[in-house]
């Protein structure tokens, strides 16, 4: 372990470290957030109400509009001369949210990093090949500090150029690959194609930026020949280091000492039992650039505390099984592209990438799946496509209890992403 005095902290020495941390917080940003702290203020609960940990959820939430409405600087808590780095999301859809850290951030950002790569049994003496693109996005660069705090030797490819990136893992021995779980899976889409896997020496993948199904989990395993872990974060609650899987792979476990997490349900933002699934809450309670209350991810998981077989004794979080504004509300169903992924790995002569298409055809709503064949040849047999085509439309029915279109398409015909995979065309 990289902290284990931390790492197998009691459950009841965990809560009081955090209680004390958040009070902490919230004296920060009552003196140096203003934003945040209105926020407090205007919801009508006086610091002086909170008694105990479980108080946490008199605080307001805070949420994603925030970040757009105070951009670049308006949420950070420290002044400009402090900031030691900036990062942030990709603003694809308009501005990013921008992440300020200031030295003791980045110091307790690799800490995190460490002792995640460490319960996913990377070691001092492995060589990391990062994949994950570089620039704004926290991914690269949180992995690569955190490797590095280590003592792993790091070889910073960043995403895309697949061939260089297998020349690389060849030649320089990589022991470790970070990415994303769709360009793993695209790179061992192409380690198989290649026949090169005998001359790899990969045995972790270290992987996050998106979710992950245990399916497509199997599959970058048995291509690759390796262990794949997930991690979690968002550049909101400083980036990867949230939670990690340890070894055991029975949930991701919470840096605890650093993030407090709730489970609500998403619609009336009621705090959830244990185990009960919801959208993920988390306060930061030690960052000293972005302070943040009951953050509301839009991460939909579930959180349990039963000890660990690892001895590691903070909560663990089930992967995430989707986002609450991902959700696909299709003839009054609840769809997550996350169960059709399940659905699809399953069958039979298809491979793992698909597309959904969403239309409204008169005043009802219709979804299409197209999904690849593995061998292109099979479009030339009609009995065969039939059957498959049933098939999997039966199994999405089952699942969830909707009808769909399958649309089978040649192999390679659908775009690969070497990054963050986009998964639905929304065309209502």
């Amino acid at each position: 372990m990289w902290q284990p005095e931390i790492e197998t902290m009691p459950r009841e020495a965990i809560r009081e470290l955090q209680w004390i941390r958040l009070q902490k917080t919230l004296g920060h940003i009552a003196e140096n957030a203003p934003v945040q702290s209105k926020l407090l203020n205007d919801s009508g609960v006086e610091l002086g109400d909170l008694r105990s940990l479980d108080d946490v959820q008199k605080l307001p939430f805070s949420e994603k509009k925030i970040f757009h409405e105070q951009y670049p600087f308006g949420l950070f808590a420290v002044p400009r001369d402090k900031i030691a780095r900036l990062q942030g999301t990709s603003g694809t859809t308009g501005k990013p949210s921008m992440g300020g850290y200031t030295k003791s951030d980045l110091e307790v950002w690799k800490d995190l990093i460490a002792r995640l790569c460490m319960s996913a049994g990377v070691c001092r003496g492995d060589l990391a090949q990062i994949s994950f693109g570089y620039g704004m996005f926290t991914g690269g660069f949180g992995l690569h500090q955190g490797l590095e705090h280590m003592g792993v030797c790091v070889l910073p490819m960043s995403s895309g150029q697949t061939e260089k990136q297998l020349m690389m893992m060849e030649d320089m021995g990589s022991t470790i690959l970070v990415s994303t779980p769709s360009y793993a899976l695209y790179l061992s889409e192409a380690v198989r194609e290649r026949g090169i896997i005998d001359r790899l020496k990969i045995r972790i993948g270290l992987f996050g930026g998106e979710g992950c199904t245990p399916e497509m989990r199997q599959q970058i395993e048995n291509n690759l020949g390796i262990i794949a872990t997930n991690n979690y974060g968002l550049c909101e609650m400083t980036g990867p280091g949230v939670s990690g899987e340890c070894i055991e792979r029975n949930g991701l476990h919470f840096a605890e000492d650093h993030f407090y997490a709730e489970i609500i349900d998403p619609e009336s933002g009621r705090i959830l039992p244990e185990g009960e699934p919801g959208e993920l809450v988390l306060t930061s309670l030690t960052r000293e650039c972005l302070p943040l209350i009951r953050y509301r991810t839009r991460d939909i998981t579930c959180i349990t505390n039963e000890p660990c077989a690892c001895g590691r004794t903070h909560a663990r979080m089930s992967p995430t099984l989707g986002r609450s504004d991902d959700m696909l509300l299709i003839r009054g169903m609840n769809v997550y592209p996350s169960q059709i992924e399940s659905a699809l790995i399953t069958q039979n002569h298809i491979g793992p990438h698909y597309l959904l298409i969403v239309r409204r055809e008169g005043f009802m709503d219709t979804l299409e799946i197209q999904v690849e064949l593995i061998d292109g040849a099979v479009l030339e047999k009609f009995s065969i496509l039939e059957r498959v085509q049933k098939d999997i439309a039966q199994e999405i029915c089952n699942v969830l209890g909707l009808s769909v279109k399958v649309t089978l398409v040649a192999p390679k015909t659908i775009e690969r992403f070497q990054g963050k995979a986009k998964r639905v065309v929304d065309l209502r």
